[in-house]
Order: C-alpha cells, then structure tokens, then sequence
C-alpha cells in the first residue's frame, strides 16, 4: 500500500505484508437509478472484464470492515441484521443493495480438496444460507479474498494466488455477487497479470459479480484496470478521521478522466457513522464521495447507528448525485488556501457544485454558474441538496461554509427560475477573532444572489449564552436588487475567562420573494477565543492553536509526526541535528495562529524527519493573512536544515503550510524545527 508514515508497518489492515509491500432536482427528490442487471445477465465474453454490464452506477451497499475489522462481532448474525435494516430503514429502497463480508470469514486453511470453508463459528451454516437470506430481502452479497497466498488479517487465512478458477467457481456456486479482491501477500507477481487471472475466473463462471481490485492505487489502477474489473482502489486504506478523509479525497479527485459506467475509482469505504468525525465533517465525507461518483459503501455498524447517521447515508438527492447515469467523476474547478470548488456533470444537463471547506474556519467560497459548465441564461434554479431548497440565482453560487463543511448545490439553466425566491447570501467578513473580556469589531453582510429582488430584508447575529452581541449600524434594509448587500457592524464581547477554543455564532436573514413567501435563511459560524501572543514572542509550539490538519496522524508538538496516533513521535531530527522545540508535521499539513496584529517575524529550521529513512519531500509555506510571505523550494530527506523567515507584521492570523513537493505524499514527515514567532 502506499505508505503515508515512516515505516513499513502501519496501524491498518496490510501490516502483515512485511517484505512483499507492493437540474436540478424537483423539490420533492430524487430517484434513484434501479440495479443495473439482474443474476440472469448472460456471462460476458472471453477477455471481457468479469462484470461487464454491471455497476453501470457506483456500487452502492455496505461492507464491516471499517467498523468490525476480524472482531467477533463479524458473523452471520450482524450480516443478517445489516440486510433487514437496509430493507427497514429505507437503505435498499435509496439504492444500497450489496451486503459484503470482508476479510476474516474464512477459515485459515483449505479443506481436503482444496476448497475454502465460511469459521463455523461466525458462519455456522455457511456463505451459501447467508447468501440465500440476503437474496431474499432483494439484495445481493458480496465477499472478500486477496490475490495472495494469504489475506491481510493476520491469522493467515488463505487467499486465491494458484487457486482463482477454483474459487471463483465455488463463489458463484454460493450465490456471490460481488467479489473484493485484495492485494496481500501477492509473492511480488505482476499486478495487472494476478489481477487479470481473476478477471478471467471469474467470467469463466458464467455468473455476474461485480469485481472489485483493491491494489491500493500502488500501480496506478486507473491506468490499466478498465479493462479488467468495475472498480479499483485508487488510494491506500481509509480511517474513521478528518485528516484521512481529506488525505484520501485529494489523491482521487484529479483522477477523473478513468471513471465512467462499469468503471469507477474507488477511494475506499464510507466512515460515516463510525464516531471519529462530526456530523458536519461526515456530510462532506458523503457529499464529496458523491460528487466524486465513487462506490457508497457503508462502513458503519448500522445496528448502532444514530438517526443522523441514516439522515445522511439516505439523502436521496445526494445518492443522485452519485448514481447519475452519465457517470462523470467530478472536477476541481479551484482550490485556493482550502476552499474548493468541484463541478459534476449530470445527465440531464444540470451540474451538481460542491463548495467545500478544508479549512478550520468558515470560509466564502465562490463560483459561477458558467464556471461549473453551465451555458449563459438570464437566470438558474439552485437546489441545496442538504437543506432540501430551492432558489434563484442571476449566476453567482456563493456561500460561508462552516469549518470542513460542504454546501453541495444542484445547479440548472431552468426556465422555471421565476417561481423559486432570490438566494441570498450570508458572509462574514473574515474570521471572529475574539479575545476574551474585549470586544470585537465583526462585520456580516447578507447579499441578494438571485435574479428577483428579496425585501423586507432582516439580518441577526446571536452568539453563545453569557455573550454580548450588539449591532452598531442596520439590521433591516426595505428591499436588496441583485447583487446589493445589507453590512451590518456587530461589536461581540466574550465574557472575561472564556476559555480558548471555537464557539458557535449564527447569523440568521428573513426576507420575502416576489411572490409574498417568506424565506428564513441561517448559517453558523465559528468563534475562535484567542489569547494575544505575550510580548517578545516564544515558540508557536507554546501558544495554542486556531486549526490544525495533517496528512497523517495528528500535528505533534515538540516531536516528530511518527506514526497515526497522538504522542508517537521521537525527536524532531533533520540530517542529525536534534531540535527540542516546534512541530512535527505531514504533508498536506496547515496550522493557523492568532498573531493579534502584533507580531513582527516567524522563523524555523525546517526540512524532512529523518525517521522517514531515504524518503519523503515536502514544501513550506509561511502565510501573513491571505498572502504567502516565505516559502523554500522542494526539501527531501538527504537536505540538512533549511531556515525560513517570513515577514508577518500587521497579521491577525499566522498559517504554516507543507506541501507534498508535488510527487505526492509518502513519508513526507516534515519539521518545523525551532519554530519562533516575535512580537
């Protein structure tokens, strides 16, 4: 897999490979598209791929892995329950149709003639009962094998090197319907040969299975695996956290020219639901999926699932998204300091936007109409597909997008724009920096988007209990033409001994449209309680942090990155020279800092962690506000110390940014050694 920490062995799956690493929609939904082929779909022919004809739209289903891994909680009784609650909660009628068993449902060895055998104790009546149960709920089952001598657990279970045609017979024989196959213990073959012989296995059977290869994007699936199944792994294993999802997400994304219908990138399973994200963060996880067109496999133990796990794996209107039968993979449009726009093309002409948020701070994020693809019109419709309303827009699709929040818009050339009220927008001019016992001077605007007049506009900034929110200027304006705004200067206080860290504000807009409806309209923002730096400045790894996100694991204080969990990290180390203060990093990486307008410099020693061995180049960047003020070229791991200085003087906020260096992200463990700021 691709490795993404400083050493061979990782905290996932694959620890065992050791030396053998290798438009709109109408405001009342959507439909989705049924399955593609019923078990009566014809074998294809010889050198075909072994599912043509199938996953004509993403796959959707689940699969336990993310949330059971080989515990005991992965049997018979938990896949049943799955497939009743797909069928219960609505999940099979949203499109979710395949129940998969991941690894560790096999006993670790062959029987006498070779053939595999479900534990008996998690499958006491074996795969064939479970998949005769599923099938009668009208779903379909999938399973999991390697295209090694063993599978990634670590008991030692069997894979399907030498034994494909075997078991892919035996797998149709028991009603399979989807087969995982994963790249452990592989002996070193060719990818694309071990790969194929499956392929031509499981064709040979003359039964439809959707085929999924799992070779963790280490030879460029995309490249060559159309040609042999439906999916393919494009990136190493997902985890239920925001630096993974975000990590995994911008390695798929520029891959959109392979996706299409049978044929899809797939950036591993969904986390939603499993506890290691907010709700906010799980949304964009589910929008970006979908926008991406990747495969909708739930990840979570849907027995324990909350209501607003289900709210979100069952929003039809994003499932059409995802399942829209044209089969574009969206495309960046932009992504500057974290705000990201991606445009998919649908099927019926329209573009589904995401606005999306990387950041740890609201941000206006902003497009056009035009820019997502769409031609030239007096007017659109926009649909938000996670507030379930529809507008009108003269051509700007803008919005404040909360911290690593996604706005996910359906966006059309609609002749019947009229009957849909004005969007407005609400802003925050930029970030609510507060310190505690002062008060802050906050600006918010709300702004007529639409082709309509909106009127009888109001605007009202609330703020967290104890807190003092006053306006100093209007609130109310009689009517807002197209693109005019309402400002209003707020003055916030924070009662003193607030301690440090986000608190929600929210700013709320009424206003009527053309035909008398009136529309509410609200957005929350974040609150960041800052202390001011002391004077003279110190280490930046001293003061606390406004956001921070890292390509793996946690940023590290005072150490290294080393591994996924917090506090695993050794001296930060660059050629041999030991530094005893600053911040261990990984690429893609960003820190933010309140400088409170009062600092002057920031330097640092930085280069790559010589944990990493031979590997890993990285970037910096040093951010005074909205302006790059110091970067160095491209460091690699053979580079002694490198210094930095950025003039930062007047900054209110403070970023340091590593990049990849452009050759992506393995062991890119970057240190921002003796990192001082001055004030």
């Amino acid at each position: 897999m691709r490795h993404f920490s400083s050493s061979a062995t990782r905290t996932s799956r694959h620890r065992v490979i050791g030396a053998l690493t290798a438009a709109l929609l109408c405001a009342a939904g959507a439909t989705v598209p049924a399955a593609a082929h019923s078990p009566a779909t014809p074998a294809p022919p010889a050198g075909a791929p072994a599912g043509s004809g199938l996953a004509l739209t993403p796959p959707m289903g689940f699969n336990n892995w993310n949330s059971t891994h080989c515990r005991a909680e992965f049997n018979e009784s938990m896949v049943k329950g799955i497939a009743d609650i797909f069928v219960e909660k609505g999940l099979k009628e949203a499109g979710y149709e395949y129940v998969n068993l991941d690894d560790c449902w096999a006993k670790t060895q062959r029987n006498a003639d070779g053939k595999l055998e479900a534990d008996p104790v998690r499958f006491p009546n074996g795969i064939k009962a479970v998949a005769d149960y599923v099938h009668s709920k009208g779903l379909k089952l999938g399973i999991y094998t390697s295209a090694g001598t063993r599978t990634c657990d670590s008991v030692g279970i069997p894979g399907a090197l030498g034994h494909e045609f075997s078991d892919a017979q035996q797998f149709a024989d028991w009603g399979v319907d989807y087969l995982k196959y994963d790249n452990c213990n592989n002996l070193g073959v060719d990818a694309k040969e071990r790969y194929t012989t499956m392929r031509d296995a499981l064709a040979a059977t003359g039964r439809p299975i959707v085929y999924s290869i799992c070779e963790w994007g280490e030879n460029k699936p995309w490249e060559w695996a159309a040609e042999l199944g439906n999916l393919w792994r494009t990136t190493g294993d997902i985890n239920d956290s925001w630096n993974s999802m975000l990590s995994i997400m911008k390695q798929n994304l520029p891959l959109a020219a392979a996706a299409g219908p049978g044929h899809w990138n797939d950036p591993d399973m969904l986390e939603v639901g499993n506890g290691g994200m907010t709700d906010t963060e799980y949304r964009t996880h589910f929008s970006m999926w979908s926008v991406m067109a990747a495969p909708l496999l739930i990840g979570a133990d849907l027995r324990k699932a909350t209501p607003e796990t289900f709210d979100i794996l069952s929003n039809h209107e994003v499932i059409a998204v995802d399942q829209d039968p044209l089969g574009k993979q969206g495309t960046v449009l932009s992504s500057d300091g974290g705000r990201w726009v991606v445009a998919k093309e649908m099927q019926d002409g329209s573009r589904a936007v995401a606005l999306f948020n990387e950041t740890g701070s609201a941000q206006r994020i902003s497009t056009t109409a035009t820019e997502a693809g769409l031609p030239e019109a007096t007017a659109y419709s926009v649909r938000d597909l996670w507030t379930h309303t529809t507008t009108n827009t003269a051509g700007g699709l803008s919005a404040t997008v909360p911290a690593h929040g996604t706005v996910l818009l359906r966006v059309a050339a609609d002749k019947h724009w009229a009957a849909y009220p004005p969007a407005v927008e609400l802003a925050l001019d930029g970030s609510a920096l507060v310190e505690a016992g002062r008060t802050a001077k906050l600006t918010t605007r709300v702004t007529d988007l639409g082709r309509t007049p909106a009127t009888k506009v109001s605007a009202a900034l609330t703020g967290p209990a104890g807190w003092q929110v006053r306006a100093d200027s209007a609130t109310t304006a009689a009517a807002l033409a197209t693109g005019r705004t309402l400002a209003t200067r707020w003055q916030v206080t924070a009662p003193a001994g607030t301690a440090t860290g986000t608190y929600d504000l929210t700013l709320t807009t009424r206003y009527r449209a053309p035909s008398g409806k009136q529309v509410r309209s609200s957005v929350p923002f974040q609150a960041h309680v800052v202390v001011a730096p002391p004077a003279g400045g110190g280490y930046l790894s001293d003061l606390p942090r406004l956001s921070a996100s890292n390509g793996y694991g946690p940023v590290e204080k005072d150490t290294s990155n080393g591994e996924s969990a917090a506090g695993d990290g050794k001296p930060l180390t660059i050629g041999g020279q030991v530094f005893t203060k600053g911040l261990g990093a990984h690429a893609s990486s960003s820190v933010e800092y309140y400088a409170g307008g009062a600092c002057s410099t920031v330097t640092a020693s930085v280069g790559v962690d010589d944990e990493t061995g031979a590997k890993g180049s990285v970037a910096f960047e040093i951010w005074s506000d909205g302006t790059k003020a110091a970067s160095t070229g491209v460091l690699t791991n053979d580079m002694a110390a490198q210094s930095v200085s950025a003039d930062v003087s007047g900054a209110q906020v403070v970023r340091l940014v590593v990049t990849d260096g452009g050759d992506g992200v393995d062991y890119d463990h970057a240190d921002w050694g003796d990192l001082r700021i001055t004030c």
